[in-house]
């Protein structure tokens, strides 16, 4: 068993997928209604897709293939306004965030698909604690070689990526602690974290098809690694970020992501090292632990610093790059939020703080989601 061929892909291009959540407007948990939310979909025309995902109270949105942060945007628009619509025809709402504020996975039932009850088969109960919700961005390729090395860039730069994303502080009533707790359900998989460093896709074939003997895998869909190569499309698969609360910052995360791409390939500031990896684990952990205040390690100087002050040196040397890339208002509301609440998690534990309800937090990230305010 092979990967077959790297497809060809456009340089810098943009996918986008976005786990949501699917509550009733009684006492807002959520509600096995992904079904019937896909029934009437199907009467709009929207540029991407919308499809089931593996229990029934969460759906996933994509775009279409885009070449900037402004098609994201609108496509995402669109796509959330017809969902929007059909949620209100079934008196259900739909909101982002990482993880469900007080769901009890007990309660959620496999959707009935053929690979989602194979998985269920295969992980038990850690099917429905997958209940969690993702935002995934792909990044277009120009050959498979381009691929390995973008992804291996790229791995420095994810504890910037949980931080800026982190949506996810509560989890069955308790505040973990943690600015993305959902990770937490992400790393309990076999097959989750970093990609073997390989930078030749003749190796990555042949390290795919070691594992393909095993019986281990059969696709690059049983990896659930931070960052995965998807030769089918052509791109890699950035996979660590939570879904956060409006489609405007969905947009411009996957904004941010192209211009580091694009700042990788261009500059080439560092080549890919394996060493690059020994303080990846500790950084990831800092990022979902504490979010923009956890310590990063520099891999190639070993100097510590705070994550949100590598993102804002980060966002400086990137201007140029979102400049080419038509960019500058992704990056501009990642700066507006870094002077503010810094992250969905830090907005969602104010709700909390303020309400002293979840179910209230629940409605609020629904409102936020239907009127689009980032």
């Amino acid at each position: 068993m092979t990967l077959g061929r790297f497809a060809d892909s456009r340089s810098l291009s943009l996918g986008v997928e976005l786990e949501l959540q699917i509550v009733n407007r009684h006492d807002y948990d959520l509600s096995p209604s992904a079904k019937d939310l896909l029934r009437l979909m199907q009467k709009h025309e929207i540029p991407g897709s919308v499809t089931p995902e593996i229990t029934d109270s969460m759906i996933e949105l994509c775009t279409g293939i885009c070449t900037d942060h402004a098609q994201v945007l609108a496509q995402l628009t669109q796509t959330r306004d017809a969902l929007v619509d059909c949620a209100s025809r079934l008196n259900v709402g739909l909101c982002g965030g990482g993880t469900h504020p007080f769901q009890k996975w007990s309660q959620r039932r496999i959707f009935d698909k053929p690979r989602f009850n194979e998985l269920s088969s295969l992980y038990g109960y850690l099917s429905k604690q997958f209940t969690v919700f993702g935002q995934h961005v792909h990044i277009g390729c120009p050959g498979p070689d381009q691929a390995l090395t973008l992804l291996h860039g790229l791995s420095r730069f994810i504890p910037h990526l949980i931080a800026l994303s982190a949506s996810s502080p509560f989890v069955q009533g308790t505040d973990t602690g943690y600015d993305s707790a959902r990770l937490n359900s992400v790393f309990a998989f076999p097959l989750s974290g970093r990609a073997p460093f390989v930078t030749h896709w003749e190796d990555f074939n042949a390290y795919f098809q070691k594992m393909a003997r095993t019986g281990v895998v059969q696709s690059m869909k049983d990896f659930y690694w931070d960052i995965r190569p998807k030769p089918e499309f052509g791109t890699i698969e950035v996979r660590v970020l939570d879904t956060p609360l409006t489609i405007e910052k969905a947009a411009a995360l996957a904004g941010y992501i192209q211009c580091l791409a694009r700042w990788l390939r261009v500059e080439r500031p560092f080549e890919p090292a394996e060493d690059d990896y020994l303080p990846y684990t500790f950084n990831r952990f800092q990022a979902c632990r504490f979010g923009l205040d956890g310590t990063f390690v520099d891999p190639s100087t070993g100097e510590h610093r705070r994550l949100r002050d590598d993102v804002e040196a980060t966002l400086q040397m990137l201007e140029i790059h979102a400049m080419e890339l038509k960019a500058e208002g992704a990056l501009a509301l990642i700066r507006a939020e870094l002077a503010g609440d810094g992250n969905d998690a830090t907005w969602l534990r104010g709700v909390q703080d303020r309400e002293h309800l979840l179910p209230e937090v629940v409605r609020q990230q629904c409102l936020r989601w239907e009127v689009g305010t980032a």
